[in-house]
């Protein structure tokens, strides 16, 4: 008998987790715009910049729900492109030469799979059979947020799998996001938790996005801040922006 009051405990509790988390969910997308605003956006495009040692770098940024991407930035006149996919091929400008570069199967596949978040993740978060719990709360920067595990489709460093997730940390009071933070799995930074911190929410065209994103290391000082200047919603991208350069383009 005690087993059996110990699992229906223990099932009540999930239960309860269960709806709090869809809760949270839900409300946030409602607040933000709805699902209808959500499964009506095609793509967009973002107008911004960062300001690297007092000099304002302009930024452009373009994803498509059909799964094509672009990072373009202009530095002391010279285009630099940076993770563009035209849905088969990944590639960035190089240095020291401004070369376009491939990157390898492994970073495609990597890609492929965080695309299929758009338009968000937790609009698609079922469909694509991710799992979200609450985590507990805790305080950010003087406001109570509730952090949601969410756990997506692993990622592959050097052909191994390893654990995809991400942990968000929403406004207890308004259910909007103030962070996300993940581990970072490879390169000089390997081990340490990424924060990308967002405020200054507007609405585009029904949906609020933030126009101000933070991106550092946790408790650590610095951070590059990403300010957005303008979006264009569903815009019309001709594909050849996501082409790999030939011989004759470069030129």
């Amino acid at each position: 008998m005690k087993n059996i009051f110990a699992l229906l405990l223990t099932m009540s509790f999930f239960l309860a987790n269960s709806q709090d988390v869809e809760e949270i969910i839900n409300n946030y997308i409602e607040i933000t715009g709805g699902i209808d605003a959500y499964q009506e956006l095609e793509g967009y495009k973002i107008y911004a910049s960062v300001n690297q040692q007092g000099l304002e770098i302009p930024i452009e940024i373009i994803q498509l729900k059909k799964g094509r991407t672009s990072l373009k930035l202009s530095l002391q006149g010279q285009e630099i492109k940076q993770g563009v996919f035209d849905g088969e091929v990944l590639w960035s400008t190089g240095f020291p030469d401004f070369k376009p570069v491939k990157s390898d199967d492994e970073d495609v596949i990597n890609l492929k799979n965080e695309l299929k978040d758009f338009p968000d993740p937790f609009v698609v978060y079922k469909e694509l059979g991710y799992t979200v719990e609450l985590d507990g709360t805790e305080d950010f920067e003087g406001t109570e947020v509730n952090v949601i595990k969410l756990t997506k489709t692993p990622v592959l460093v050097d052909g191994e799998e390893f654990p995809n997730i991400d942990y968000w940390l929403f406004d207890a009071e308004d259910n909007i996001p103030l962070a996300v933070r993940s581990e970072i799995l490879e390169g000089p930074a390997k081990g340490f938790i990424e924060e990308q911190r967002f405020s200054d929410y507007q609405e585009v065209e029904g949906i609020y996005y933030p126009f101000s994103l933070t991106f550092g290391v946790k408790d650590q000082p610095g951070g590059q801040t990403f300010v957005v200047e303008k979006m264009e919603i569903n815009p019309e991208i001709d594909e050849s922006e996501f082409s790999f350069p030939d011989d004759e383009t470069q030129e």
